[in-house]
C-alpha cells in the first residue's frame, strides 16, 4: 500500500505516518506457532551478556522480538488484501568506552548473537573518538526473570479470518444501505512478541496486543457534482478482538443520533450511521467564519493533544535532537525550570501514562527494561515535567527514566518515544449535554480530519470528521468547511469546562511516526469531551 493510499484511508496523516508490515507475507498457520521458550530466549541473551562485557562494555541490553502483523482490506462486497507478516530477530546494544554501540540480525542462533555484540561494541568503540561527553544512564534497578501480557480476552490472530472478512463485508453493506456511493473498511492487528534483558539483572518477557477497525464511505450527489466522505469513529486500542464486540454500556450518545464509543466498538452501525451523516454533509450549511466556543469530543481532541502536547513535551525534540524531522518545540527548558509557565488554564491537567489498561502505549516495561508508569507534564495548566529516558533525565536534574523508550522492531534501536499522554476528566459531575446547554454561539466537533502545526509546535490547525453548529444552547444542524486556528498556548489557555469522568474515552495513533530513519509507535490519549472559548474558526470551502 502506498503512504498516501493510506493517509488518504485513515483521514489522519500524523507526522512520518506510514505501514510497517515488517518481513515477508507469511501463512496465517505461521503467527499461530508458539515462540520461543523464555528458557531459551535466555540463554541466548546471556550469550550477548557475556560476550559484550568481556569486551569491555559497562551496559549491555538485549531484545529478541519476534512481530506479528495481519491486516485486512475490502471493498463494498469484494475483500482487496489479506496480508499476514512475521518479523523475526535480534538486536543488542551496549556502551563501550562511553559510547552508545548497536547491530541487529535475523540470525537468531549462539553464533549470530556474538557477532552482533562484537559488532556493537567496534561501532561504539569507533563513535567514542567523536563524541564529547560520555553517556549518563540513570540507574534502573533490575526486575529478575519476570513476565507482562496486554490482558486480552480474545486473541485476534485466532479469529478465523473469514470470521473478519464478513464482519467488515457487513460492514460495507451497512453503509451502502444507508446511502454510501462507495465503502471500504479495513482491520489492522498487531502482536509484539518481546524478550529484553540487561546487565541491570533484568529478564522481561512481554507479549502485547493491538487492533485497528477503520473504515470510510463516500457519498456522491450526481445532481451537484458534490461528493463528502466520513471516516469511522473508532478508536485503535490496545485490545483483543473482543473490543470488536460490541456493549451496550460502552455506548455514549452524541448529537443528532450520532453514538460514540468507549471500550468496544460497533464498526456496522457506524457505518451505517456514516452513510447518513455523509449524505447530510451534501447540503450542509457552510460554517461563518468567526469567534465560536467549541465543544470538542474526545476523539477529536486527542488529534489536537498529539500535536500541540504530545509531541512538544518529548525531551530529544525540546534539545534539538529532533531539529531536521518535523521541527523542534515551543517548550524550551528554561519554561520548565521557571516552574510557572502558563501551558493551559487551571482546568488543565495533562498526565503520561504506560499503564493505562487499553491504550496502545500500555505495556510492563519500555524497551530499556524500566517499568511503566504514571507522571504529571501538566498541573493545574502549569508545565511541571517532560518525556525522558534513561540517558536524558539527567539534563532536567532528574534521577529516573520516565520509562518511554521503545523501538519499532529488533533491527531498529530503541530510543524516546511519546508516551500515552492524556487529559486527565473534570473533577465534578458534567456531561456534553450540559456543556452544549451552556454554549449560545458554538460548534460541537467529533472525529479526527486534517491538521497543520510548524515546526515548533505551536501555530496549528485543525478540522474534524463531523461538525454540528449550537445556538442557545442546542444542536442547530450540521455544518461543514470548519477548521479552526490558534497557538498551542493561547487554545489550551481557552479551555474552561471539561466533563467528567463517565465521558472519558481514548483517541489513537497506530503508526506516530519519528527519527531518521524512520520508526513508527502505537500511543493513546485519553479525555472527556471539553469545552475551549472563543477560538478562531476559518471556513475551508473554495467556494467562499
Amino acid at each position: 500500500m502506498k503512504r498516501r493510499d493510506f493517509i488518504g484511508l485513515t483521514g489522519m496523516s500524523i507526522a512520518g505516518m506510514s505501514l510497517p508490515l515488517m518481513g515477508n507475507t507469511v501463512p496465517l498457520e505461521s503467527l499461530l506457532a508458539p515462540s520461543l521458550p523464555a528458557a531459551v530466549k535466555k540463554q541466548l541473551a546471556d550469550i550477548a551478556l557475556n560476550t559484550a562485557k568481556s569486551l569491555g562494555a559497562t551496559y549491555t541490553d538485549v531484545r529478541i522480538g519476534r512481530y506479528l502483523n495481519q491486516f485486512i482490506s475490502t471493498r463494498e462486497n469484494k475483500v482487496q488484501n489479506i496480508a499476514n507478516t512475521e518479523s523475526f530477530g535480534v538486536g543488542v546494544r551496549v556502551i563501550a568506552k562511553g559510547t552508545w554501540g548497536f547491530a541487529a540480525t535475523n540470525d537468531v542462533s549462539a553464533d549470530g548473537i556474538k557477532k552482533i555484540t562484537e559488532r556493537a561494541i567496534a561501532i561504539a568503540k569507533a563513535n567514542s573518538k567523536f563524541q564529547k561527553e560520555p553517556v549518563t544512564l540513570a540507574a534502573n534497578t533490575g526486575h529478575g526473570e519476570v513476565v507482562w501480557n496486554t490482558p486480552i480476552q480474545k486473541n485476534s490472530f485466532e479469529v478465523p479470518v473469514s470470521e473478519k472478512v464478513d464482519l467488515l463485508l457487513r460492514t460495507n453493506a451497512g453503509a451502502l444501505k444507508n446511502g454510501a456511493s462507495f465503502a471500504s473498511s479495513n482491520l489492522f492487528q498487531v502482536n509484539e512478541q518481546k524478550y529484553f534483558a540487561s546487565t541491570d539483572g533484568s529478564y522481561i518477557d512481554q507479549d502485547i496486543h493491538r487492533i485497528w477497525p477503520t473504515f470510510t464511505v463516500s457519498v456522491i450527489d450526481r445532481a451537484s457534482g458534490k461528493f463528502k466522505t466520513r471516516d469511522a469513529m473508532s478508536a485503535p486500542m490496545g485490545m483483543g478482538y473482543e473490543y470488536m464486540i460490541p456493549k451496550n454500556e460502552d455506548k455514549l450518545s452524541g448529537p443528532a443520533g450520532m453514538n460514540l464509543y468507549r471500550n468496544s466498538y460497533d464498526i456496522v452501525e457506524d457505518a451505517s450511521i456514516a452513510a447518513k451523516q455523509a449524505k447530510e454533509m451534501i447540503t450542509a450549511k457552510s460554517v461563518e467564519p468567526g469567534k465560536y466556543d467549541l465543544v470538542l469530543e474526545p476523539n477529536h481532541l486527542g488529534l489536537t493533544i498529539h500535536e500541540s502536547i504530545g509531541h512538544p513535551l518529548e525531551l530529544d525534540r525540546i534539545l534539538g535532537y529532533e531539529a531536521n524531522y518535523a521541527g523542534t518545540s515551543f517548550a524550551t527548558l528554561d519554561k520548565l525550570k521557571s516552574g510557572t509557565f502558563n501551558y493551559g488554564s487551571k482546568q488543565v491537567n495533562i498526565f503520561a501514562d504506560k499503564t493505562q489498561v487499553g491504550s496502545l502505549g500500555a505495556v510492563g516495561y519500555d524497551d530499556e527494561g524500566v517499568k511503566s508508569k504514571r507522571w504529571d507534564l501538566i498541573k493545574d495548566g502549569i508545565f511541571v515535567n517532560v518525556e525522558a529516558i534513561r540517558d536524558q533525565v539527567h539534563i532536567v536534574g532528574q534521577k529516573e527514566s520516565h520509562g518511554c523508550c521503545y523501538a519499532q522492531s529488533w533491527s531498529d534501536v530503541q530510543f524516546q518515544r511519546m508516551p500515552n499522554v492524556s487529559l486527565a476528566p473534570g473533577k465534578e459531575p458534567y456531561s456534553s449535554e450540559q456543556m452544549i446547554k451552556d454554549v449560545e454561539k458554538g460548534i460541537y466537533i467529533a472525529g479526527r480530519g486534517s491538521y497543520s502545526i510548524d515546526q515548533q509546535r505551536y501555530n496549528f490547525q485543525f478540522g474534524g470528521t463531523t461538525f454540528y453548529e449550537i445556538k442557545n444552547g442546542e444542536i442547530a444542524g450540521m455544518l461543514v468547511d470548519v477548521a479552526y486556528q490558534s497557538n498551542t498556548q493561547e487554545f489550551w489557555n481557552s479551555c474552561a469546562k471539561i466533563c467528567d469522568e463517565k465521558d472519558y474515552r481514548m483517541f489513537g495513533s497506530f503508526f506516530d511516526g519519528k527519527g531518521q530513519p524512520s520508526q513508527v509507535s502505537a500511543v493513546s490519549h485519553g479525555s472527556s469531551t471539553s469545552r475551549f472559548n472563543g477560538v478562531n474558526v476559518i471556513n475551508t470551502g473554495r467556494t467562499i
